[in-house]
């Protein structure tokens, strides 16, 4: 049996001593207690780095400490000074250590030394730079490209996306699934659809003016903590703060800034001034209510001949389909709307009755809006509010996607994308004298369909934790074995390096913070935030190893081994000095990346140009657009016996990078196998605090996903509502369980039976069944 965590009542806010005693914590558990504090300094800085963690924005005047908790820790756990070593691997097979935790395998340390799985040992063995690039060479050359995947994780700089994807069209494929796959592909289709830009619209300096802003589906405590800054300002001038979330997130009650010795006295900021338990999936219904109310406001005015509610001016100008979406909104019945929300008409009216009120309104959500089956539609309703008073285009307003991780952004600006009709291929080919494939390749999930069909044979990583990450794991895992190739560039050991195919090798690369010394010099990168503004990033210490390689010098070398030479393309001149990347860039986006190298170290950043900002629609009607949903919004289901399982994440990790087993503002301590329930469920199904229960996903088509030992908690949840941790939870999402027209796992929204564990005794041990 699973040792259970421990269970308490977290009444602390967010930030404040238990911040700062978190992050004392990890630089002492990383041995990097003196070293990591003058490097945090240096973080998120204009002259230092940008953080590894979270894309939230960085501002033109930094506090002295600027960056998070979070953050701390994702610092300390790259410039921790253990190292996985090739004695290491030498005393462990990769079965011993499939059994190891995410948080054990990753808290070992940096990788140093390349290294080739062999079978017969079932242990990696230290093989050199050169003959692992010149094999894997052979093994690319030896694939057709249509069935070799080049994933890409959110950390890589726009210099190594940049450099990769040119490698891979060179090669043959266009399969470029990303992390963007998995959380934020939802934006990606929705936005270019109703206001001709794929990303936010939001500025830093557009909370400074700002007087509402609007939060759905987003845990900003753990996912992008730095943002509490600007929500706290905004809160302290008395600025409403609406907040939609099934769960009640410390972050978004109250924070304590822990640079301000006042507020560590008096106990901090109230952040929501309204806060709304939506029901899980039940945002597209609560976004759906508001709007009508502010449609209902409306048409009484224009009766009344009174100042009307909605910005016609802005409407009749800028944008098409408000009649048909207003008459939507009209025919909506009150108690499906409230069914499918779990909210009042009253609760929806306040919120609605603060939205009007309001003459700048952002919108932020995160993937409580784009993992759902209808995250593509809940983001085009969003829009629709934004569009009725016209909020977007102007100061303090517009459409804020809060993007997971650093650059993940960045690298579908620079080319990293599967769909060809985002990459400037015609370009590409002029530039570089060689013609790109135009066949659209595969997304993440199309890549696990074709990973368990066996038409995907070479998978190479640049980053990332794939097989942790991804939903239907009980068949990924084994169907892993039948690749031919798998390459793994990474900086710690993590969970998809123990499931080896045929030919394996793990490529261990300089982090972000390192110095990255080349030819030129040392060598400074770049990346995209949320806010769509480009920085520049320099490396801080000395590498933890003597033979690392950065990524990009990594990647040129693959396409040397891989490719005929081109003189259009110089790698080694590339490696030695990166700004002649940025130069490339620059050519390939002229409108993008003017004067890139020359801009990459302005304080704040410099934000791309978007022509949604200037309200200008690059859609095909030239209109920014309202839209009816499709399916209207998704009622909840009415099994008896099935719950709407969520994914989370707890305040020890980001992303699949567990720090700890612990999640502070939850109270848990100790173990991430646990279940979030409403004690009025647990009451009917005669469950009590501490009981173990085994979730069972409700999707009949035959296939048994099912996770057992999971601890009871409860807490404040809508019914039939219930939360688990990602990603110890994806085993219950079936691959096909995604959003439409997106492909996003719907990890926000799993419908699964719950059974009460049984304890069989056998002799002096016991052991759980369901």
């Amino acid at each position: 049996m699973r040792q259970k965590a421990k269970v308490e009542t977290y009444d602390s806010p967010a930030g404040g001593w238990g911040s700062l005693n978190a992050v004392a914590h990890i630089l002492t558990q990383e041995e990097v207690a003196v070293l990591g504090s003058e490097i945090l300094l240096k973080q998120n800085k204009p002259d230092g780095f940008m953080c590894v963690s979270c894309s939230w924005a960085k501002p033109a005047k930094p506090r002295p400490f600027e960056f998070c908790e979070n953050g701390a820790k994702a610092t300390a756990w790259e410039v921790t000074n253990k190292t996985v070593t090739p004695d290491f691997f030498a005393q462990h097979t990769l079965g011993e250590l499939r059994t190891w935790s995410d948080h054990q395998l990753e808290e070992r340390g940096r990788l140093t030394t390349p290294m080739r799985y062999d079978s017969a040992s079932d242990k990696y063995l230290p093989v050199a730079w050169e003959e692992a690039f010149r094999d894997i060479g052979a093994e690319l050359n030896r694939l057709d490209p249509r069935s070799v995947v080049m994933y890409t994780s959110g950390r890589a700089s726009l210099e190594t996306s940049y450099m990769y994807q040119l490698f891979g069209r060179m090669y043959g494929t266009n399969n470029f699934p990303d992390s963007s796959n998995m959380c934020h592909e939802s934006t990606s289709v929705a936005l270019p659809e109703v206001i001709g830009v794929p990303v936010g619209t939001v500025l830093l300096e557009d909370f400074d003016v700002t007087d509402c802003i609007f939060f759905f589906g987003h845990n900003t405590t753990t996912n992008a903590p730095r943002m509490l800054h600007p929500l706290q300002e905004a809160a302290q001038r008395g600025v409403p703060i609406v907040t939609f979330n099934p769960l009640r997130e410390r972050g978004l009650e109250r924070f304590v800034n822990p640079q301000n010795p006042v507020q560590m006295i008096a106990g901090g900021t109230r952040i929501s001034s309204q806060y709304y338990q939506v029901r899980v999936g039940g945002d597209a219904a609560a976004i759906t209510g508001i709007c009508k109310w502010v449609i209902e406001a409306d048409d009484l005015a224009r009766d009344n001949g009174t100042a009307r509610v909605v910005d016609v001016a802005f409407i009749q100008d800028h944008t098409a389909g408000f009649e048909e979406f207003a008459a939507f909104c009209r025919v909506q019945d009150w108690d499906e709307i409230e069914r499918a929300s779990g909210l009042t008409r009253m609760a929806l009216r306040e919120a609605a009755n603060t939205y009007m009120g309001a003459s700048a309104v952002i919108a932020n959500y995160g993937m409580g809006i784009t993992q759902h089956k209808h995250g593509v539609e809940t983001a085009k309703l969003i829009i629709n509010l934004l569009l009725l008073r016209g909020n977007i285009g102007k100061p303090g307003a517009g459409i804020s996607p809060i993007r997971g991780h650093s650059n993940v952004q960045g690298q579908r600006t620079v080319g990293i994308s599967e769909k060809t009709k985002l990459v400037p291929l015609d370009k590409l080919a002029e530039l570089y004298d060689f013609e790109p494939p135009r066949w659209d390749g595969v997304s993440t999930v199309d890549a696990c369909e074709g990973i368990l069909k066996g038409t995907i044979r070479g998978f190479v990583s640049l980053g990332g934790n794939f097989l942790r990450a991804v939903p239907e794991r009980s068949l990924m895992e084994p169907a892993w074995s039948g690749l031919r190739l798998s390459v793994q560039i990474a900086t710690k050991l993590n969970r998809s390096h123990l499931v080896p195919g045929e030919v394996t090798y793990l490529l261990p690369c300089l982090g972000r913070i390192e110095i990255d010394r080349q030819e030129s010099g040392e060598q400074a990168v770049s990346m995209e935030d949320s806010t769509a503004s480009i920085h520049g990033s320099r490396g801080q210490r000395k590498p933890v190893a003597e033979h690392l390689l950065s990524e990009p010098a990594i990647v040129a070398a693959l396409a040397k081994a891989t490719l005929k030479p081109n003189p259009k393309v110089d790698w080694d001149a590339w490696v030695g000095d990166y700004a002649k990347v940025r130069d490339a860039i620059e050519r390939t986006y002229p409108d993008q990346f003017k004067d890139f190298n020359k801009r990459m170290f302005e304080p704040g950043g410099f934000p791309r140009p978007l022509a949604a900002r200037e309200r200008k629609w690059k859609t095909p009607n030239g209109k920014a657009n309202f839209t009816v949903p499709k399916s209207a919004f998704a009622p909840p289901r009415e099994s008896e016996g099935v719950y709407e399982l969520m994914t989370l994440r707890a305040d020890g990790q980001f992303n699949t990078t567990i720090y700890s087993e612990d999640d502070r503002f939850r109270g848990i301590t100790g173990g991430r196998y646990v279940v979030f329930m409403n004690p009025v469920d647990m009451e009917d199904e005669g469950l009590t605090s501490g009981d173990t229960v085994t979730l069972v996903t409700e999707a009949g088509d035959g296939v048994e996903r099912s996770l057992s030992e999971l601890q009871v908690v409860p807490y404040g949840i809508p019914r039939r509502s219930i939360a688990g941790y990602y990603p110890e939870c994806n085993v219950l999402i079936p691959l096909w369980h995604y959003a439409e027209g997106s492909k996003v796992p719907a990890a926000k929204s799993i419908p699964v039976r719950l059974f009460k564990d049984t304890i069989v005794e056998v002799g002096e041990a016991s052991v759980s069944a369901s």
